[in-house]
């Protein structure tokens, strides 16, 4: 299906990357407002069911949003997610490969080692294994964010060379982990790390199947 360039404006692929941020919004009133009333004390006293309960509550939604956003986006806007710019060079990947090592060195400093370590050590197996199953889900999430305020921005200042999803990624869902964190730091940082998957995705041509595991691995480590 060819993309509806004639018909289709800026606005209608950046509303799609807000309501992708809108749905990772929706963790927080499930975390911060039902579940505590339901369970009858908040997130931070949580039983090892009740988180896994929340993790599986939020894929759901999660993984209906993406099907909403997908099917709007191909169905109104013929929009190619899975369109690819050409062949990658080599400097390509030994940009990305530096993109993962300065995601590493972030996520490291921040967490005082490897997070996926510290992760394991604090969940035990079976909270590491949803929760990081409810990490793949998000990673879907914040892409879809970061391809379409890529092309919302595309289409109005006529520049591909610009990592704009990038921009929306760190002022959108880096950002808000200052609230839900409750750190400046965490913020900072995740709005730093959204603005280099930015990157990566302009260096993977606009590859969503290249860009998606690669950004799974920079937000998982």
């Amino acid at each position: 299906m060819k993309e509806k360039t004639t018909e289709v404006k800026g606005i209608h692929y950046l509303r799609l990357a807000l309501f992708a941020f809108a749905g990772l919004g929706i963790e927080t009133i499930y975390a911060f407002m039902l579940e505590p009333i339901i369970y009858g004390h908040p997130m931070a006293d949580w039983n090892v069911p009740q988180y896994i309960i929340h993790w599986a509550i939020t894929c759901i939604t999660w993984a209906v949003i993406t099907y909403f956003i997908l099917k709007t986006s191909k169905e109104r806007f013929g929009f190619n997610l899975f369109h690819t710019e050409g062949k990658m060079k080599i400097w390509q990947w030994i940009c990305i490969l530096l993109c993962i090592v300065f995601s590493l060195s972030l996520s490291y400093w921040n967490w005082g080692g490897f997070k996926v370590v510290k992760e394991f050590q604090h969940n035990g197996l079976i909270k590491f294994i949803f929760q990081y199953i409810y990490y793949v889900f998000e990673t879907v999430l914040f892409t879809l964010m970061l391809v379409y305020g890529q092309k919302a921005f595309e289409l109005w200042f006529k520049k591909k060379n610009i990592p704009y999803g990038g921009i929306i990624l760190a002022l959108t869902w880096g950002l808000v982990h200052i609230f839900t964190k409750g750190s400046i730091s965490v913020g900072l940082l995740t709005a730093l790390s959204g603005f280099t998957y930015g990157l990566v995705y302009l260096l993977v041509n606009r590859d969503i199947k290249k860009a998606l595991p690669i950004l799974f691995i920079m937000f998982m480590l």
